[in-house]
């Protein structure tokens, strides 16, 4: 009887030993498996983009990434996110390399939304940004629905300009980050919300906002030298107080634009074609700005320095580099002989 109980005994002690061991190796196998799922790199080194649409639940979002390929199971995904709690944002993501679900899992909580930088220089037309969008390759803009853009949706800035005949001028020169697919009215409604943060401490509220940006566009048209912005708007200024024609360039150019007959080079003819941008034939200010300036040129239309200069020879081409300022045509005249010699010495025509 007592070797019965002692085998008894041994054989007890056997069964929980096995069991130990087989709950040890599931354990193992569990623990390996969830390494599998979430510590795992998965994917494809081709890029591939998800889009996880506001308000999605957590089981959505896994369902989208595993049906992608971007991670193996949505089983790993629900798991880091019971565990972690994190807040999953609505965006649209690319993925491009094989990553694991720990990974993804923190890219979505961070809101790392793929998008694509598109840089606006100061003095761009619209039709220059529309062109830039067209080129960035985002998917919900064409160039000509973001032309379309430009004047439909003018009540952007309608408290600011109820004249605004587009958004000219009002899209502020900058470095965007847009999604692929944001639409024409969307980039639009960003570029006029910059302007307006921009510009919230020049005082823009205490003056005629329309008549400030179209003589600033000029300004920025006229020259890319900081420092002589304020004394090109001292010229446009005074012409205007003497009610003298304008005589832009850029102005002319823009007329030409908006009937499609801009040929990329401006000719005697053109000075002559009247249009009602066309400030050699017409006194004042043109109908509205002409290019989106930036805040040099603001400022300077705000503020323009105090000169008696009528005339200035504009820096653009001149290879010394600086506009050339007169108060009367006879010096005026003197500027231009010296303009052409210094561009005819420097192997121009």
């Amino acid at each position: 009887m007592v070797r019965r109980s002692r085998s008894s005994r041994r054989k007890k002690g056997g069964c929980a030993a096995g069991f130990l061991f087989g709950f040890l190796v599931l354990a193992a196998l569990a623990a390996a498996g969830v390494v599998w799922l979430v510590l795992m790199p998965a994917g494809q080194e081709t890029e591939v983009f998800v889009e996880i649409a506001p308000g999605s639940a957590s089981p959505v979002i896994a369902a989208q990434l595993e049906k992608a390929g971007v991670i193996r199971n949505r089983f790993g995904f629900d798991l880091v996110r019971l565990l972690k709690r994190g807040r999953l944002k609505a965006g649209e993501y690319r993925f491009d390399h094989p990553a694991n679900v720990l990974e993804v899992y923190k890219r979505i909580v961070r809101g790392d939304v793929f998008t694509i930088p598109v840089t606006i220089p100061e003095g761009a037309t619209r039709f220059d940004i529309a062109d830039r969008i067209e080129k960035a390759g985002l998917i919900g803009a064409t160039k000509e629905d973001f032309l379309n853009a430009t004047e439909k949706e003018t009540s952007l800035v309608a408290d600011l300009d109820p004249r605004a005949r587009s958004l000219e001028g009002y899209l502020f020169p900058d470095t965007y980050r847009f999604q692929r697919k944001a639409t024409a009215a969307q980039i639009a409604a960003a570029m006029v919300h910059r302007f307006r943060t921009a510009t919230a401490q020049l005082g823009l509220d205490s003056e005629p906002t329309h008549s400030v940006v179209t003589l600033a566009s000029l300004v920025e048209r006229e020259t890319s030298v900081n420092s002589e912005r304020p004394l090109v708007a001292s010229v446009l200024s005074n012409r205007l107080a003497r009610n003298m024609p304008l005589m832009t360039d850029p102005a002319v150019i823009y007329g030409l634009q908006l009937q499609g007959k801009w040929r990329g080079t401006i000719y005697a003819s053109d000075l002559a074609y009247d249009t009602a941008y066309n400030t050699y034939r017409h006194t004042g200010l043109p109908p509205g700005p002409v290019a989106n300036p930036g805040l040099p040129s603001l400022r300077a239309a705000l503020n323009p320095a105090h000169t008696a200069y009528l005339y200035f020879v504009a820096a653009g081409a001149d290879p010394q580099g600086r506009s050339r300022f007169a108060e009367t045509l006879e010096e005026h005249n003197r500027n231009v002989a010296s303009y052409r010699q210094a561009v005819k010495q420097a192997g121009g025509r």
